[in-house]
This record gives C-alpha cells, structure tokens and sequence, in this order.
C-alpha cells in the first residue's frame, strides 16, 4: 500500500496545483500581468475590430482553430484514459519490470493500481474540460453570428457593444476551461514521477509548477503581445493608397 511518503507527495501535488490555479487567478504576480490575462485583453480587442469589418471570413476561421484545437486534446484525453485501462490489464509485467530499476520504490500491486487510477482521474478530469471548452467555444460562434453588420453597428452601436460583450465573455469562459484541461496535462507529467518514488514525484511536479509560472509571468511570449513602446529606430510611414507602388508603374515588382 502507500507509504507516509506518497501521502505527503499526493498533498504537494494537490496544494501545487490548488496555489498555481489560484495565482492565475489573481492578475498580477510580482507585478506583472499574467499571459492569460493579457489574452483576455487581446481577445477583446479581436472581437471590437470584428465590428468594424462586414466580411468576418477571417474571424470563423479563428474560432474553427480554437475549436479544432479544443477538439484534439479532448479526443487525446480519451486516448491517454484508454492508455491507462491497458497500462491496469498488465500490472504483474510492469512491475516485473519496476522491480528489476534502481531507485524504484516498489509497494505492491496495490499501490501501483491506486497511481494508475490517479493517473486515470487526471486524464478524466482534462477530457471534461476540453470536453466542456468546445460546447462553449460552439456557442460562441453562435453567438459571433449575432454581431450586426457595420451599418447596423453605426445605427444601434449599444446594442452592437452588447452582441460584442456576450462574445467576450463566452470566449473568455470558454479559453478557462481549455486552459484547466492543458493545466491537467501539463501537471501529469509531473505526476509520472510518482512511479518512480515519492520523492521523485515532489521533484517533477515542482518542475513543472515552475516551467509553468515561468511563461505566464517571465517569458517571451508573455512581452510580445504586452503593450510596449516601439523601439526608437523604427520608421513608420503612412501607405498611400492613391500612389502606384514603384515608381509609379501599376504592376506588382514595377515590371
């Protein structure tokens, strides 16, 4: 059975996740804004620029991306919790196999179902919320299909606004739940470490609590959709519309 080692290793993982959920939560760490939070913002201005456009080609393509996206983790989800039904069926072979590795703590054939059944449980957990994400995700094109077109918008722009705003916050909701599902994956990894040793699992889901708070708050990712200045060696110039590209020829290249 588990020993008071896997216990205190299952309550880290538990109060990693718990504290990690909940400092996405909040919109700043160490003052600086979180990488969803500035998606949320990006997302708002994606649905404000839709009112402006009557040919909205480009803005269902996204939302069939975020769709798609959604859809494929959710059927991988269903993979990896069929994967661990066949990693249960051979029990005697894996731990046939544990048994001969140095530094694997072996506690029995119990104790290696109640760690695939965790595992099982995490994958359940992330299909839920992919599974959950994509239903939103369709409901919010649905309700996308509800923005006027620009002339309406200009004559009722409040009600216009509110079409926006409903987009917004599904769209919002929606990336949530996606994002918990990607959380659950990201934190099984962690959670292989537990196959290992206890002490192992402590160190893994530590790593990966780390990696992830390090491309919310400290990444690359993070500064390139942030509102920063321009560097000061950037020229920008007005593209005149009026004026033939090249010298005044009316073909591409100036041929």
């Amino acid at each position: 059975m588990l020993t008071v080692a896997d216990y205190i290793a299952l309550a880290f993982f538990a109060i990693l996740w718990i504290g990690y959920s909940w400092l996405l939560g909040g919109r700043t760490f160490f003052g600086r804004t979180s990488l969803t939070h500035a998606m949320t913002e990006r997302r708002r201005e994606w649905i404000y620029n839709s009112l402006r456009r009557d040919l909205k080609m480009i803005d269902t393509q996204i939302m069939a991306g975020l769709q798609n996206g959604t859809a494929f983790f959710a059927s991988t989800s269903m993979f990896a919790i069929g994967s661990c039904f066949a990693l249960l069926g051979a029990t005697d072979k894996v731990n046939a196999i544990f048994a001969d590795l140095p530094y694997v703590f072996s506690s029995g054939t119990a104790s290696f179902e109640l760690k695939v059944g965790g595992l099982t449980a995490l994958f359940a957990y992330a299909f839920f919320k992919f599974g959950w994400s994509y239903r939103l995700f369709n409901y919010c094109s649905i309700l996308f299909g509800s923005i006027p077109m620009v002339r309406d918008s200009e004559t009722d722009i409040i009600a216009a606004e509110r079409a926006a705003e409903r987009v917004i916050r599904m769209n919002v909701i929606a990336a949530g739940h996606f994002n918990e599902g990607l959380r659950a994956i990201f934190l099984s990894i962690g959670y292989l470490g537990w196959f290992v040793n206890a002490y192992v699992f402590m160190a893994t889901t530590a790593i990966i609590v780390v990696v992830l708070t390090r491309r919310q708050f400290f990444s690359e990712a993070r500064l390139a959709i942030m509102d920063v200045k321009p560097p000061s060696n950037l020229h920008l110039s007005a593209i005149r519309r009026d004026m033939p590209p090249d010298g005044g020829s009316d073909l591409p290249g100036g041929l």
